[in-house]
């Protein structure tokens, strides 16, 4: 069997090729796949050829937030054909240090598909026709759509995030960048009962969907700083921030816009920048790292499916495998775009 797939070979060289697909054997299943996210780290691998010590150092399939629809199981699956599921591109080994104590976000031997952090790098699900292991499939529900379906990733790093930030409910939240995680971000804070939700980026439109995702308020930054000032009087205005952007100016804001003893959960991801440690010392604030998910893709799937978090609002362009150049030129567009999904 044949599959056509976007494979990336080095910075700017993304090519649509065919390959050979395998039957699935015991315990995996063989999906039709029916929509694939460009994520920021795809966008970095296709712009840039990685990001901070991260490198493309050989081809590379993309692709780690997808959906796909069941063709055929293999011995031992109950998923029957014809179901849409989500695919979970996490394979912790379940046997290392990490994982023993429960914690298997911190693998040792972690396999996330479509990353080029590993040697040789884990191919990912821009491709039409994909085996994988039947436990990474979670049904969704019978209303959801492919490109909805295809968010659970996304928006499990958000809700792995959530988790990082303690006590959400009625703490006024300031997000930080309004890309699909920000925006995503400020669902999740909207799911857990904050009570108020800023948002600051650049781009009127990333603001816009911000706004449909449930924000209270949105700024943009590029002529609106002085607007922040307002949150730095008296030691600061919020409880918590989720810093989205990893942008130095947008983190050095957070830090005077946070209260003392507040939290900043550090969600975007970057290189070495400079950050005020003076004032996070005199502030006391607590800063949390976060990175991916494990429970929380299930939570995702629930979520998605009941809609009580709806994520159409991110969902901004869906275009066929064969024009996955074009689709990745337009999710670097922040002005126009904000996820861009490709279809197979």
């Amino acid at each position: 069997m044949r599959t056509r797939l976007a494979r990336l070979y080095q910075k700017g060289d993304l090519r649509i090729e065919a390959d050979t697909v395998a039957l699935p054997g015991s315990g995996q299943v063989l999906l039709k796949m029916a929509a694939a996210g460009i994520c920021g780290s795809d966008l970095h691998y296709y712009q840039d050829g990685g990001f901070g010590p991260i490198r493309v150092r050989e081809p590379i399939i993309p692709g780690h937030e997808a959906s796909g629809i069941v063709e055929r199981a293999g011995e031992g699956v109950d998923l029957k054909p014809g179901t849409l599921v989500a695919v979970n591109p996490s394979q912790p080994c379940g046997h290392c240090e990490y994982c023993a104590k429960g914690l298997p976000i911190h693998c040792l031997d972690m396999r996330f598909m479509g990353s080029a952090m590993r040697l040789p790098h884990e191919q990912g699900m821009f491709r039409e026709w994909l085996v994988v292991p039947a436990k990474q499939c979670f049904e969704v529900g019978a209303a959801t759509t492919a490109a909805e379906a295809a968010c659970s990733e996304p928006l499990a790093v958000c809700l792995h995030s959530a988790s990082r930030a303690g006590e959400i409910a009625g703490k006024r939240v300031l997000v930080t960048g309004a890309g699909p995680i920000g925006c995503l971000m400020v669902s999740a804070a909207r799911y857990h009962g904050a009570a108020e939700i800023v948002v600051t980026d650049l781009a009127d439109a990333a603001l816009e969907r911000a706004e449909a995702m449930g924000a209270s308020r949105t700024i943009n930054v590029s002529r609106e700083a002085a607007a922040l000032a307002e949150f730095e009087t008296g030691k600061g205005y919020f409880d918590l921030v989720f810093e989205c952007s990893a942008a130095a100016p947008a983190i050095r804001s957070a830090i005077a816009a946070i209260r003392p003893r507040g939290t900043i959960v550090q969600v975007g991801v970057t290189g070495e920048i400079p950050i005020p440690l003076n004032a996070i010392v005199g502030k006391e604030l607590h800063i949390h790292g976060t990175q991916r998910f494990h429970e929380e893709f299930a939570a995702a799937v629930e979520l998605i499916s009941s809609r009580e978090i709806d994520v159409r609002p991110i969902i901004s362009h869906s275009l066929p495998l064969e024009e996955a150049t074009t689709a990745f030129t337009l999710a670097g567009d922040r002005t126009a775009a904000c996820k861009v999904q490709l279809t197979f």
